[in-house]
């Protein structure tokens, strides 16, 4: 038994040129559909001369073999190249003979007997030879279905390469057709500027039409001119000859400003003299006494001031007769000062008296101002005062005539620089109260004296001012960092001394001379007795503090006032640091502040005392620091 292989393959009718035409668009698709494998279908089976007897007798009729020429048209595309196929052989005359009893006209398979095999070897013959023509058919167009398809790709990559350029193309068209956008909007930005320009062309020509009017007019008023310039001109030379007679004057003038400068000048230096002495006069220690009003006004009977005499106060006290004739006696303590200011007395009153004392320091005199007095008697108050204008004290009042006096010398030729620092001694230790650094690292301050005699503190901050407002900037820091304390006597008891001192430093290039002095303010830490105070634990040490650098302060006044040769200074911090002010080159003030109370009576009477010791004492003539 055989097995012949059935290929069925596409066939493919020969395409014309139109039609060449029309399938370059749909190509690729084609193509894909080309490539495709093709699957064989399963070999069909040619059974040999022996066959069942049931298959026999059921095999249908006879059916004429197809012809060699017919092709089989394969299931490809509608349109394509067809190759002639040559007429397949006939089969021979006598291969098949059409059966006895066939019906004639009738075409039909003649089914051979079972006896004639050479009749069947005849018809497979036939039918091989049939089947070896359509391979060959088939091949044939294969071949030309490959040739075909080599062509069509050769186009295609014809056609792909064809593409590409379009696309170069394309895209130089697209970047012209850009470029060219660009350009259009260049050209309409263009023709907006050209409109713009057209239109101030036209203003242009206005303005220029105006210009040739206002030239005319011009002309005009040029002739006009020309005539009085001439005019004019007669007019210069005549005042050139008074401008002559006037630069004479002027210098005749200048001539008179410097005498009159140098008038001023020593105008000044006599006017600082005769101050000098008028100070010198009141002496260079002086005393003021202020007594502090009773929380609800008024004046307490046991002090008493005469309405004719400021300068005196006396102080009454009823007691017990010790003899027993009489019920009961009054003591009478009369004190006398430079000057005496009631309860009723203001901050300005106050200072009026002291401001030609400020002026001195400007002039070249180391000045000092301290009060003095028991706790809650207003030294702070007298010294400091309060923020309201009206309750200003002596500190900042001070500092304000300091600058203001200096900008009107300043128009003689004068040029100060001030400098500023503050101290305090709480319990026999200097403490900065300008400091503004951490706690723990405060440095240690000592109280130093240098070549000139000057007392120094190390390691204390000096601040530069030049307004008033930088120091009182300085003042109200110091006040935040001093030490307080409430007491039994005062809410708010200042438990150190404060020294403020500004140090001026005046020149005046013009006539050569120099200037250097110090103005000394200070507010002492007020007395007090344990008793009253109830001082405990650290408000005692403070209190034993103060009481032993006042008492300290009392014994160096006495030795001044004993005018003995050893003065006991270094004694106590406080002295130490005022010895220029108290025994040296210094026009000093103390202000003795009193209590009205009447449970005040022993201190009031012991501070008087202190007062009185201070305003006997006499120290040397101050001099002025001038070079």
């Amino acid at each position: 038994m055989s097995r012949l292989p059935v290929i069925l393959s596409k066939r493919v009718l020969a395409p014309s040129s139109s039609e060449n035409l029309l399938d370059m668009a749909p190509l690729q698709k084609r193509m894909r559909k080309e490539q495709e494998p093709h699957k064989p279908q399963a070999a069909t089976t040619i059974v040999g001369y022996k066959r069942p007897a049931a298959a026999a007798a059921r095999a249908p009729p006879y059916r004429p073999i197809r012809g060699a020429g017919a092709a089989t048209v394969a299931a490809g595309p509608s349109r394509g190249f067809v190759k002639p196929v040559a007429a397949s052989t006939a089969p021979k005359a006598g291969s098949s003979k059409q059966p006895a009893g066939a019906k004639p006209g009738v075409t039909g398979a003649t089914r051979r007997k079972p006896w004639d095999l050479k009749g069947k070897v005849n018809d497979m013959e036939g039918k091989i030879r049939n089947y070896q023509t359509k391979y060959r058919s088939v091949n044939e167009e294969n071949e030309a279905l490959k040739d075909y398809v080599a062509q069509n790709q050769t186009k295609v990559s014809e056609l792909e390469q064809e593409v590409e350029g379009q696309k170069r193309k394309i895209g130089e068209y697209e970047a012209q057709l850009q470029m060219l956008s660009g350009v259009q909007n260049q050209l309409e930005e263009t023709r907006r500027e050209k409109n713009v320009l057209q239109k101030e062309l036209s203003n242009l020509e206005q303005k220029y039409k105006v210009m040739e009017t206002l030239r005319d007019s011009q002309e005009t008023e040029l002739q006009t001119l020309k005539m009085k310039l001439s005019v004019q001109e007669s007019t210069m030379t005549r005042l050139q000859a008074n401008l002559r007679d006037r630069e004479e004057e002027i210098s005749s003038l200048k001539e008179t400003v410097a005498e009159q400068r140098d008038e001023l000048h020593a105008g000044e230096m006599e006017r600082r003299r005769l101050h000098n002495t008028i100070q010198e006069l009141k002496g260079n220690i002086r005393v003021f006494c202020r007594v502090r009003p009773l929380e609800d006004g008024g004046l307490s009977k046991h002090i008493q001031l005469a309405a004719s005499d400021n300068k005196s106060i006396m102080l009454a006290k009823t007691e017990e007769s010790h003899t027993g004739k009489t019920a009961e006696m009054q003591k009478n303590y009369h004190f006398s000062f430079d000057r005496v200011f009631g309860p009723l007395a203001s901050q300005q009153e106050i200072f009026d008296e002291i401001s030609l004392l400020v002026q001195s320091a400007l002039d070249g005199y180391n000045v000092c101002c301290f009060a003095y007095g028991q706790t809650g008697s207003g030294k702070t108050y007298t010294m400091e005062g309060e923020e309201v204008d009206d309750m200003r004290g002596v500190i900042p009042r001070a500092v304000q005539q300091i600058f203001r006096a200096g900008e009107k010398l300043s128009s003689q030729g004068w040029e100060f620089t001030f400098t500023a620092s503050f101290v305090e001694i709480y319990n026999e230790t200097l403490r900065d109260l300008l400091y503004s650094g951490k706690a723990s690292k405060r440095p240690e301050h000592e109280i130093r004296k240098t070549a000139s005699n000057d007392v120094t503190v190390t390691n204390l901050t000096y601040q530069k001012v030049s307004t008033e407002d930088e120091v009182l900037g300085l003042i109200a820091l110091a006040k935040e960092n001093r030490s307080t304390a409430q007491t039994a006597l005062n809410d708010r008891s200042s438990r150190s001394h404060s020294v403020f001192q500004l140090q001026i430093e005046g020149v005046n290039a013009g006539r050569d001379i120099k200037c250097k002095s110090t103005l000394c303010l200070v507010d002492l830490a007020g007395s007090e007795r344990m008793v009253k105070s109830q001082s405990q634990g650290e408000r005692f040490k403070e209190m034993t503090s103060i009481n032993s650098s006042l008492s300290n302060l009392g014994i160096v006044i006495t030795s001044l006032a004993n005018k003995e040769s050893h003065v006991p200074y270094r004694n106590s911090k406080l002295t130490y640091l005022l010895q220029n002010c108290l025994g040296g080159n210094s026009k000093t003030l103390m202000f003795v502040n009193i209590s009205p109370e009447l449970n005040s009576f022993g201190e009031t009477l012991n501070s008087l005392r202190f007062a009185s010791k201070v305003n006997d004492c006499v120290i040397g003539t101050a001099s002025s620091n001038k070079k």
